[in-house]
């Protein structure tokens, strides 16, 4: 039987799970440290391996939910990057809502994937050089239309690889999303190009550690619940962004039989993350997901962050207590230095947690002035931090009914979303969740293993993946840009849309293949699909399909 670790890298804590099938045989939980967040995954699989039976060691895969992606966009730490795009005429190009440095080239794709003027390779060169001498370190292509045909991102990164090596490898809009929203491509393959260097030192490290404790497959998690190989990683880097939301959801439905109609609520040390479902599924971002402002095309769960956790900082002023978003510590019972609410949970008896005493004494002495007991102190602090989750989680269902989104599957657009149970999960979960539940009033489930219920998810997840196939009947032509694939079509006068549903699920095979994953065609869904008529003097001459082919993200079941 197959052996799986997970491990999730969280704000305050690093989770890892040994999973012998659907059994989970250990859970560990070590300190996040965010100027070394390998040594908190190096100290959890280190102990995840010791709780592996000797006789029955061997290859192990490992499955890796990790902040660096993100915390390197958040805190604005990835290379300067640079973007050439081809925006063709009649684009007002310096208007667009993008904070990235770009610089346009001529050439143009029209609409339909035709080459309607060509690039000039002396211009490419020249631009290159500028961006060598204003400093930028990563570059990104993008051109307008090139989901519809991507010679010239493939031509500039040819004579990039050729000329200028030391600003490769290029990161090319076309592969990374075959949708057609300009900005949202620029941004994606910026934010993808200014991170792959941190990605690639990040995969370097995974690979000592693979080679040492010589593991099996490795796979990072995705923002969609799926996952991702370790080396195509260093290639598609920003799709491993809010993989902690990801996690989260997944361990939901890896430890939950009925979800039904239902809010998550992953209560961390320095925040809580909020998710949604629907009859079942997770609901999805409609566009992409959007990291620190920056809306991209990356495919990812809904979620919201929400600056409460464990150990929130904590202050009163004799009338209202305020909890978060700062965290400055661990628990006064730990030997922080300012009350949090896990403090009051220990004064409550609500956790057996480090010195008792010590948080009794800080919740005195924040007390007193108002003439307030510890309990009294704590009850207060309780009190507050459910409100505020329940009014978060109001304020969710508030957005979500007010814009349309979809669920995975894509069949739900500006529903009426009402929550009928409230899932918690996360280190205070056991405590704070019946409070929470009973200010919203829902019934309530706190998920088994519900400290470990993030890496849970990480470990039960499966690879994913995605192609847009787009074909054009008149043209005699389809591409699918995340794979740089290009053919005619044999027949294009009986190329209908049954056809191009079939040759979509035979690219999403294909893409699998070469990821080194087996997927039969009935794993495959087609999510999105448009068939338009091409019609010329009122007579239809063509037609032009566009379709997406996903291996959806799925889950292997834990046994609670």
């Amino acid at each position: 039987m197959s052996y799986r670790i997970g491990i999730d890298v969280g704000g305050t804590n690093t989770n890892g799970v040994l999973l012998k099938g659907a059994q989970v045989l250990a859970t560990v939980k070590a300190p996040t440290d965010h100027h070394n967040l390998h040594a908190g995954t190096r100290e959890a699989l280190t102990r995840l391996l010791a709780a592996l039976p000797e006789k029955e060691r061997g290859p192990v895969e490992l499955h890796l939910s990790t902040t660096l992606a993100t915390n390197a966009i958040v805190e604005g730490k990835g290379a300067p990057t640079a973007v050439l795009i081809i925006p063709g005429p009649g684009l007002r190009w310096t208007d667009l809502p993008v904070p990235f440095k770009l610089y346009p080239l001529s050439g143009y794709i029209d609409h339909r994937g035709r080459e309607a003027g060509p690039l000039d390779r002396e211009e490419v060169r020249r631009a290159v050089r500028a961006v060598k001498a204003d400093g930028y370190q990563a570059v990104a292509v993008v051109g307008k239309f090139s989901p519809r045909n991507f010679q010239h991102e493939l031509a500039i990164e040819e004579l990039i690889r050729a000329e200028f090596p030391e600003l490769a490898p290029v990161t090319l809009g076309h592969r990374l999303s075959g949708r057609l929203n300009f900005p949202r491509r620029i941004t994606t393959a910026a934010l993808n190009a200014s991170i792959a260097a941190i990605q690639a030192e990040f995969v370097r490290m995974v690979e000592k550690v693979q080679d040492q404790y010589q593991l099996g497959k490795v796979y990072l998690l995705k923002a969609d619940g799926g996952t991702l190989g370790l080396q195509e990683s260093v290639h598609r880097s920003i799709e491993t962004i809010l993989s902690g939301p990801a996690a989260s959801l997944m361990g939901a439905m890896a430890l939950t039989a009925e979800i039904e109609d239902a809010v998550a609520l992953d209560i961390g040390g320095t925040t809580s993350e909020i998710s949604v479902f629907s009859g079942g599924e997770p609901l999805a971002e409609r566009e992409g997901a959007v990291i620190a402002g920056y809306p991209t095309l990356v495919p990812a769960f809904f979620s919201r962050s929400l600056g409460l956790g464990g150990d929130s900082q904590v202050t009163f002023d004799g009338k209202q207590v305020t909890i978060g978003p700062q965290r400055v510590g661990p628990p006064v019972a730990l030997g922080g230095p300012q009350v949090t609410p896990t403090d009051a949970v220990v004064v409550l008896g609500g956790a057996a947690l480090g010195d008792a005493k010590k948080a009794h004494a800080a919740l005195q002495a924040m007390g007193a002035p108002f003439g307030l007991e510890s309990r009294a102190m704590a009850e207060k602090i309780v009190a507050t931090f459910a409100q505020k989750a329940a009014a978060a989680i109001r304020s969710v269902y508030a957005e979500l009914n007010n814009r349309p989104v979809y669920t995975v599957s894509q069949v739900l657009a500006g529903a009426d979303l009402k929550p009928k149970r409230l899932i918690g999960m996360g280190g205070p979960a056991a405590y704070f969740i019946p409070k929470i539940g009973a200010e919203l009033g829902l019934p309530y489930q706190v998920l088994p293993h519900y400290e470990a219920a993030n890496a849970i998810g990480a470990a039960a997840s499966r690879p994913t993946f995605a192609v847009t196939l787009r074909a054009d009947t008149m043209l005699g032509k389809m591409v699918v840009p995340e794979l740089d694939y290009e053919a005619p079509i044999d027949r294009p006068f009986t190329f209908d849309r049954e056809a191009a549903r079939q040759e979509a699920i035979r690219q999403a095979v294909n893409y699998a293949k070469k990821m080194g994953v087996a997927v039969d065609p009935d794993e495959i869904e087609i999510t999105e699909e448009e068939v338009f008529n091409m019609v010329r003097h009122f007579y239809t001459v063509g037609k032009n399909f566009n379709l997406r082919a996903q291996v959806k993200p799925r889950i292997h079941r834990v046994i609670p």
